[in-house]
């Protein structure tokens, strides 16, 4: 019964274009929480057995917010998508992990050229496109031929963490890159149809709708692997995009040489972004749906940041 319920909620994921990491992580809390209540089915549980298994996380396991939510959320997505039962108004009341609110990390102008000058091929242009346009790491991981509009110098982006589709400017200073890397995946895809590969991940529906559409150019990464590797859901030989360790290694060498001791990842290239935005005189609706977020609350901790780099202005009596 068990396994024939994960089966079916995989299937949903699948379904909803849900990455494969999000897929693991999903049916691994569904598994765990079916488990903590001795294998009892899901349909005859709820409120206080749900209540009971995140306060368990908490205080037990001593699981970190963002772990509890992650726990919480795939169980919510097992009960309304899988089960069609809605959870809306359960008013579920757990025990939560205490989240702490951290300003991000920011850098200078100078400092993200800097990074970017320590950087070469590929992955300098893919730190360039997340500082450009605010990209998060699976954003530009994951855009394909068709998502860049030379004619318009737009960039789309779609099926994002908020699953809200939205357009950003292409960056001029860019855009002859763009051009030549998005010819060099032409080639290399041409390559590829010619030694028997050339297939591409499509979501899961429209490879069932369109069968042949994973062989066609626009839908190759722009972004490719150097080698083909296999597809662990599928079994399929074809080429990927790069991966976030790959490109996370690079930006952690290129911060390295760049003598920068702030603790820096692929996000904070969005951070940048927006703060420099907002720095330059952007406001802050334009700057929430450029990077796409479904609440203003979200898109505020900038305000923040802003404040706190403005506190340098604001002399110590020291100085005095």
């Amino acid at each position: 019964m068990g396994k024939k319920l994960l089966d079916i909620m995989t299937d949903k994921i699948r379904f909803k274009h849900y990455s494969i990491s999000t897929e693991r992580t999903y049916v691994h809390w569904a598994k765990r929480y079916i488990l903590f209540h001795n294998k009892r089915h899901p349909k005859d549980m709820g409120k206080m057995e749900i209540e009971q298994f995140l306060t368990f996380l908490a205080t037990k396991l001593h699981v970190s917010p963002a772990t509890q939510n992650q726990a919480f959320n795939a169980i919510l997505f097992l009960y309304e998508q899988v089960l069609d039962i809605s959870l809306k108004d359960q008013n579920i009341q757990a025990l939560r992990a205490q989240e702490r609110k951290h300003i991000p990390v920011v850098l200078t102008i100078d400092e993200v050229k800097n990074v970017i000058s320590n950087m070469k091929g590929i992955y300098q242009l893919m730190v360039k496109l997340m500082y450009g346009c605010g990209l998060r790491m699976n954003e530009v991981q994951n855009i394909r031929v068709k998502d860049i509009d030379f004619g318009y110098e737009k960039i789309y982006i779609w099926n994002s963490k908020s699953l809200k589709d939205r357009t950003l400017p292409m960056p001029k200073k860019i855009k002859q890159e763009l051009i030549i890397q998005v010819e060099r995946v032409r080639e290399l895809h041409a390559k590829d149809l010619h030694d028997g590969f050339g297939g591409v991940y499509i979501p899961y529906a429209l490879e069932r709708k369109f069968p042949n559409a994973k062989y066609e150019t626009k839908w190759q990464y722009v972004f490719p692997m150097e080698k083909i590797s296999t597809d662990p859901r599928s079994g399929e030989r074809r080429r990927h995009h790069i991966l976030d360790v790959t490109l996370s290694r690079n930006i952690k060498k290129a911060v390295t040489k760049s003598s920068i001791d702030k603790k820096v990842t692929a996000h904070t290239f969005r951070h940048s972004y927006a703060t420099h935005l907002l720095q330059n005189g952007t406001d802050i609706r334009s700057i929430q749906e450029l990077l796409g977020h479904k609440s203003i609350e979200t898109t505020m901790i900038y305000t923040h940041v802003v404040k706190e780099l403005h506190k340098n202005e604001i002399k110590s009596p020291l100085d005095f």
